[in-house]
């Protein structure tokens, strides 16, 4: 569904990410994991097409993204960017009919089918009561979910998420990774997230990309890259990685810094006074 060869990504004068070879299989779910300014919106970012790999390719389903129409793009792909600014005050609803724009036919208007796919979308993300309210007036979290349905709403193929469920409360956090579970189960949905939450993505994701230090550090199926000796070279922090009683799945839980995980005598001169 999504292949990686050789890339090379950055911007003016600064380069962020290189030597990245990957493939992503039609119906996984995987996450996107590394310290802050390791890459992982660059990556995403690139991926979507909205910036261009200074070297090296990016191959969707077979295809080169630069090839791809931005109309066919956004009927196979959706983006959910970690926060969404909108201006102007239209309805929920009207942010998530955009969505259907993909499927319509050029000049065509907006169908019963459209606004179907827009009100189940609103209703897997809990934002149905929000139809009329205008997206000016909805909190962070709110707007954000109505996003993720304008997502969705665009029935895609690939579904790529930068940090998208970071401004939620961990109830809606959980909804909207139990949508994409579903959808990832029962439709095939390929599901690609940058994420900081560690345990949500152990709990979600069968697949972890570790990026550090420019390249992908580790790369494999949860069970097994999921680990305190990666955790703490990706994130130099000591963990310790328990498998949940309740759901089995692997946990990670923090440990205090001691002077090997300090950079120098500097910080920790500086965590003392």
């Amino acid at each position: 569904m999504i292949r990686a060869e050789n890339l090379e990504l950055g911007y003016e004068g600064r380069l962020v990410l290189k030597g990245l070879n990957f493939r992503v299989a039609p119906g996984e779910f995987a996450g996107i994991l590394g310290p802050n300014g390791s890459g992982k919106s660059t990556l995403i970012h690139a991926l979507s097409g909205l910036l261009p790999p200074k070297r090296g390719r990016v191959i969707i389903r077979d295809e080169h993204l630069g090839n791809i129409s931005s109309r066919l793009r956004a009927r196979i792909m959706a983006v959910v960017p970690q926060a969404s600014e909108v201006r102007f005050p239209f309805p929920c609803l009207e942010i998530v009919l955009m969505g259907r724009y993909p499927h319509r036919k050029r000049l065509g208007s907006l169908t019963d089918e459209d606004l179907l796919w827009a009100l189940r979308s609103m209703r897997r993300t809990t934002t149905e009561h929000l139809q009329q309210r205008p997206v000016t007036e909805v909190s962070g979290g709110e707007r954000q979910r109505v996003v993720i349905a304008r997502a969705l709403a665009q029935d895609p193929k690939i579904l790529l998420l930068d940090e998208a469920t970071s401004s939620l409360d961990v109830r809606k956090k959980l909804e909207i990774f139990e949508i994409l579970k579903f959808l990832n189960e029962t439709q095939n949905l390929t599901v690609l997230c940058a994420m900081h939450d560690l345990n949500l993505a152990a709990l979600y994701c069968r697949r972890l990309m570790f990026i550090k230090d420019g390249g992908i550090l580790e790369d494999g199926p949860t069970a097994e890259v999921f680990t305190p000796d990666i955790l703490g070279q990706v994130y130099e922090t000591p963990m310790e990685v328990i498998r949940h009683p309740g759901h089995q799945r692997p946990y990670a839980v923090m440990l205090p810094l001691t002077p090997e995980f300090y950079e120098g005598e500097e910080l920790l001169e500086a965590a003392r006074r």
